[in-house]
């Protein structure tokens, strides 16, 4: 199980990602646009005063149960701990376990 204050933290990321997310797009796209370098560095530093939080590489997925953040399965949003749990509880239908 996950500290509270690590999950509370990512959801502030995921609204402050929410947030300004048009913004990043539009300033991203700017500066694809614009030829000249020095408009180019003032769009470069518009987009550096946004927050550090805003940005979409800094939210972890994290599992819907546990809150643990590594090894999560993006298709059902659970970490292998409990898709292991809901494998041999046979809770997951159609899933076969590997031999060789």
């Amino acid at each position: 199980m996950a500290r509270k204050s690590l999950i509370q933290r990512d959801k502030k990321r995921y609204k402050l990602q929410q947030k300004y997310f048009f913004i990043r797009k539009l300033l991203k796209k700017k500066i694809r646009i614009v030829p000249s370098l020095n408009e180019k560095w003032k769009i470069h530093i518009k987009l550096q005063s946004l927050p550090r939080n805003s940005s979409s590489i800094r939210f972890h997925r994290r599992c819907f149960l546990t809150g643990r953040s590594r090894a999560n399965y993006r298709d059902f949003g659970l970490s292998r701990h409990i898709l292991l749990e809901m494998f041999y509880a046979c809770l997951l239908p159609g899933v076969t376990r590997s031999s060789w």
